[in-house]
């Protein structure tokens, strides 16, 4: 039988007529195929640092309640001033910071500085895989639908806006039970009996929100929680931007030859590390009023059974109007303290075990 020319070959016809051929066939490989290393370096570096930094999350989290409120309230009245100043609020908050720390020790002891540690670990570790899978995946996922470069900051954008989303549902009701065993000590305070806390434990929490407030209850503080999106997508925008800076870097040293000092060296050990730690810090400042609005709305009703706070606005009116502008950063300071080191600590296990694990980032 006689070949036919290569002008006659019937592939060319296939792919006119839209056949498939062996280069149609051809598939791009599923986003979803190589994400586990990041669930797994995301719930691993987590967790680590929720138990570092435990005490200053306690800390963080009664600073911002509505009880140091009242206790900055009473500082300004027996100063007679309607609002301390801006500096004497600050040199008040520092000094409460270190006291309240101190107080909680000598006081309820060194295991109330670990006060909600454990449904604490339970969200982190389920956060913190949720956050980075989602984010990881996300990037390849869009980049693949969209023709665009893993690394446009559009895709960055958007992978952080899913990734906050999916992880605030996710997770709500596990964050408002230990919002309220951290701040259960302080509501058996103001009644005047340290004995009197109103949950047992965990369990007894679930049980009584449950009971009293249903299903909803464990979703309060769901819309500060997606206003605090804006948190994490600008950390890890600003986190990507710094690694792209320390890979240009790196770069521009190797294509210079000159052999590397003991800074360039600093720089590669440690880039990710802290540029983590600068990230978090920028985005916490910026975007910090939803971590307080958060708190307030996970608190427990009051005797009467209504809630102080009822909605997002509701709550930044009434803060605003009771406490003024310091009060929507009330906590601040442990908030950072226990954020920006934490952030490092994350982040800097996240990429070492994806390394590890011969995954991409």
């Amino acid at each position: 039988m006689p070949q036919l020319p290569l002008s006659q070959s019937p592939l060319p016809q296939s792919r006119e007529l839209g056949l498939a051929t062996p280069e149609r066939t051809a598939t791009k490989p599923s986003p979803f195929s190589k994400s586990w290393p990041h669930l797994v370096a995301g719930g691993v570096g987590g967790m680590t640092a929720a138990v570092l930094t435990a005490p200053l999350d306690v800390l963080k989290t009664r600073l911002q309640s509505d009880f140091y409120q009242a206790q900055l309230r009473a500082a300004r009245e027996a100063a007679g001033q309607a609002r301390l100043s801006p500096l004497r609020s600050v040199t008040y908050h520092l000094t409460e910071t270190m006291q309240i720390l101190r107080d909680v020790h000598q006081l309820e002891g060194w295991r109330a500085l670990f006060k909600g540690l454990g449904p604490n670990l339970i969200g982190v570790v389920p956060a913190r895989s949720i956050n980075f899978y989602v984010y990881g995946t996300g990037k390849r996922a869009y980049s693949q639908w969209t023709g665009t470069a893993a690394d446009n900051p559009a895709v960055h954008l958007a992978s952080a806006v899913t990734a906050g989303i999916a992880t605030g549902t996710a997770t709500n009701p596990i964050w408002l039970v230990k919002t309220r065993l951290q701040l259960d000590k302080n509501n058996a305070e103001r009644k005047g009996d340290v004995n009197a806390r109103r949950y047992r434990n965990s369990w007894d929490c679930i049980r009584q929100v449950m009971r009293d407030e249903g299903p909803r209850g464990f979703f309060k503080g769901l819309s500060a929680s997606y206003l605090g999106v804006t948190e994490s997508t600008l950390q890890w925008m600003m986190y990507e931007e710094l690694k792209r800076q320390l890979r240009q870097r790196e770069e521009r040293v190797a294509r210079s030859g000159r052999p590397k000092t003991w800074w360039d060296h600093t720089v590669h050990w440690t880039g990710n590390f802290m540029g983590a730690g600068v990230a978090k810090g920028l985005a916490s400042i910026l975007t910090y009023p939803h971590e307080v609005a958060r708190t307030r709305l996970r608190q427990a009703p009051m005797t009467n059974g209504h809630p102080k706070y009822t909605g997002l606005v509701q709550c930044f009116r009434l803060v605003w109007k009771e406490e003024g502008f310091i009060g929507l950063y009330g906590g601040l300071t442990p908030h950072l303290m226990r954020t920006i080191p934490s952030a490092a600590i994350m982040f800097g296990m996240y990429e070492g075990i994806l390394k590890i694990l011969g995954a991409k980032n």
